[in-house]
């Protein structure tokens, strides 16, 4: 197959991905991957809204003290107040876009809500399904724009690597092999790739994130020669809705922003025991206490009840968490909503500057791909539609201020692209596997992400980490010659998916102590620990 070339390359479509695209300069060409349907990802999935200091009393300041205290001690202090400083501009932006916000009853100033670790109210939101407003307004823009090119089912497998002619200089990246959806591998070549994949929630069994989500920009960075970081820092949402034992959809935090509170099944609160802040304390000992509470009772879940809100209240204010659990025969209005924490956002990633720079030469990661500091041990919550649009348009003014983002071509010539994919971490074993060994790729996944929940999930402890290692391992050396991840997207997501839960499961095995989203029963104080690999 032909190569194809293009000035930007922007793996990803979703928030991160299109701001990164709509801020580029438009004499650029920019192709834009989407791995499946352009509005099958986790910003369009996004309830809660955008966090920026604009009411008269609130401030930036005070939004970077909470969002360090949600950290934990972890977070840049640098880059928490560069992309924080940016949150009004950021809305203005939006709306300039024509993104719907929700507006105060008298019609002139955007309605503000608070949720869970913010000392004010400060979330922007689009009633409740802020992520679908924001990405449908931000998807019209880029299919309007003659220089924006979006590729819907089409997979990054692996960045085109070449090395530097000069001694001691870092590799550049050339662009990325996709695989497109008639099935054909092309190389594409670019003079910048923007990593926009979003995060790795589909490694755990129970999660609030699409099926795209399996952390293919960390691994391919990863398997590039990017540092990651962060990553043993994966956060639960403590309220997803649980029907017939499974997730079924977000309940977004700021009912509890409004008043909701958490019930054990005989109506008892419990929050106010585990912390002072009660249900309006960081998702993380949120999620902890509901975790404590699921264990201590042998419970699938725990109650939420925000029925002390009038019926017209809830429509008005929450259409789409009424329509979820209406869909489940749950009347939110006179009735507890049954939930549970599950997977939802990676603090960590492939490191990364605000703007977006990694240490490979022309690739930038942005949103939540890239650990750039601002969340630290634990995101504060509504921080990560704003980190996205914040990083996406600073990388593109980095790209547009460097000079040489239309020169791929040019950039391609001097040395062959040598792929990743050859460094892959897959091994090949030795010997035929096992008769019994697992050889489907679904049938490893699940239960690699069976494992992943129950050992590296919200409480970790140093002998579930140790066999969770282990048993990567041994479903390495099981897997089949015949694993081609170019060829079927089922062993390419494998392949991410081990590649990522190595790195989460090692990063905790080195963390002996708990802190932010990271808690282990082995070391449950804050001390001393070596950081992230």
């Amino acid at each position: 197959m032909h190569p194809e070339s293009t000035d930007v390359l922007v793996i990803g479509a979703g928030l991160a991905g299109m701001a990164t695209a709509l801020s580029l300069p438009p004499h650029l060409r920019v192709t834009m991957l989407s791995k499946g349907p352009a509005d099958d990802c986790a910003s369009a999935w996004a309830q809660g809204g955008i966090a920026a200091a604009q009411a008269p009393d609130d401030s930036i300041e005070a939004h970077v003290q909470d969002t360090l205290i949600a950290g934990a001690g972890l977070c840049d202090a640098d880059a928490v107040r560069r992309i924080l400083a940016q949150g009004p501009a950021a809305i203005d932006w939006l709306l300039g876009l024509g993104v719907p916000f929700t507006l105060d009853e008298d019609g002139r100033s955007l309605h503000l809500t608070r949720e869970g670790g913010h000392g004010a109210r400060r979330i922007a939101h689009a009633a409740d399904a802020t992520g679908r407003a924001v990405h449908a307004a931000l998807l019209r823009q880029c299919r309007a724009r003659p220089n924006i090119r979006l590729i819907e089912h089409a997979a990054a497998l692996d960045l085109l690597l070449a090395e530097s002619a000069d001694a001691g200089a870092p590799r550049r990246c050339l662009g990325a092999r996709v695989r497109v959806g008639d099935g054909a591998i092309i190389p594409w070549e670019a003079g910048h790739t923007v990593l926009a994949t979003g995060g790795l929630g589909q490694v755990y069994a129970q999660t609030t994130n699409p099926d795209a989500a399996t952390g293919d920009g960390v691994a391919m960075a990863w398997r590039a020669g990017c540092q990651v970081a962060d990553m043993e820092f994966v956060q639960f949402h403590p309220t997803a809705l649980q029907v017939d034992g499974r997730a079924a959809g977000l309940v977004t935090e700021a009912l509890r922003g409004e008043g909701a509170v958490l019930r054990l099944p005989g109506g008892e609160r419990f929050m106010p025991a585990h912390d002072s802040r009660a249900e309006l304390a960081p998702r993380d000992i949120v999620a902890r206490a509901i975790w404590a509470e699921m264990s201590r009772g042998d419970l699938p879940y725990v109650h939420l009840d925000i029925s002390h809100r009038p019926r017209a209240w809830l429509d008005r204010h929450f259409p789409a968490v009424t329509a979820l659990c209406a869909a489940h025969g749950i009347d939110i209005a006179t009735q507890p909503m049954p939930v549970a924490p599950c997977a939802h956002y990676a603090c960590g990633g492939v490191r990364a500057d605000v703007d977006g720079a990694t240490g490979i030469a022309g690739l930038r990661a942005v949103g939540e791909v890239a650990r750039t500091g601002l969340h630290g041990a634990n995101r504060l919550a509504s921080n990560s539609l704003l980190e996205c649009v914040v990083m996406g348009r600073a990388a593109a003014r980095a790209i547009a201020a460097s000079g040489d983002a239309t020169n791929a071509g040019v950039l391609a010539a001097p040395s062959t692209p040598r792929r990743a994919a050859q460094a892959s971490t897959l091994s090949r074993p030795a010997a035929r596997p096992a008769p019994d060994a697992p050889r489907a790729p679904d049938t490893i996944r699940a239960a690699l992400r069976r494992l992943m929940q129950r050992e590296a999930g919200i409480v970790r402890s140093d002998q579930g980490l140790a066999g969770a290692a282990e048993q990567i391992a041994t479903w390495r050396r099981e897997l089949p010659p015949d694993a081609d991840p170019a060829k079927d997207a089922r062993w390419q997501a494998l392949r991410n998916q081990l590649d990522v839960c190595d790195l989460i499961v090692a990063a905790a095995a080195r963390r002996r102590e708990s802190r932010g989203a990271h808690a282990s029963s082995d070391w449950p104080a804050p001390g001393n620990a070596p950081g992230s690999p």
